[in-house]
């Protein structure tokens, strides 16, 4: 059975950091790229990273560009987002995901999900 288990969600001051990490199980880390994702209330789930496990390639979104950062653990079958100078506006749930043959945010090209953990930043 596949599982993406997600932590570190939290409550924390603009500026302030936070490092979310997703737990893998269930099918081969290593062939396949990891995302990050989060949806704010009334808004579409945004991707904001991806790393894949073959090549080590990465994309940032723009919006995230100099603050987060993804990296993955593959002997923990582990993937990690480090969130520094956090904004009220990076307010959301975030997800990790995972998809095979891909590289790239489009949301509807990945195959698993976590359950997603609430991020809160307060001004």
């Amino acid at each position: 059975e596949v599982q993406l288990v997600e932590s570190g969600g939290g409550l924390v001051q603009a500026g302030g950091s936070l490092r979310l990490s997703c737990a893998a199980s269930g099918f081969t880390f290593a062939t396949y790229a990891m995302g990050w994702f989060r949806q704010a209330p009334g808004k579409e789930r945004e991707g904001i990273l991806c790393i894949n496990n073959i090549d080590g390639s990465t994309y940032y979104a723009d919006s995230v560009k100099g603050r987060f950062t993804i990296s993955t653990d593959n002997a923990k079958n582990t993937v990690y987002l480090q969130m520094n100078s956090l904004k009220p506006e990076d307010t959301a749930v975030y997800y990790c995901a995972a998809v095979r043959g891909y590289s790239g945010t489009y949301y509807p090209r990945y195959d698993y999900w976590g359950q997603g953990t609430q991020v809160t930043v307060s001004s």
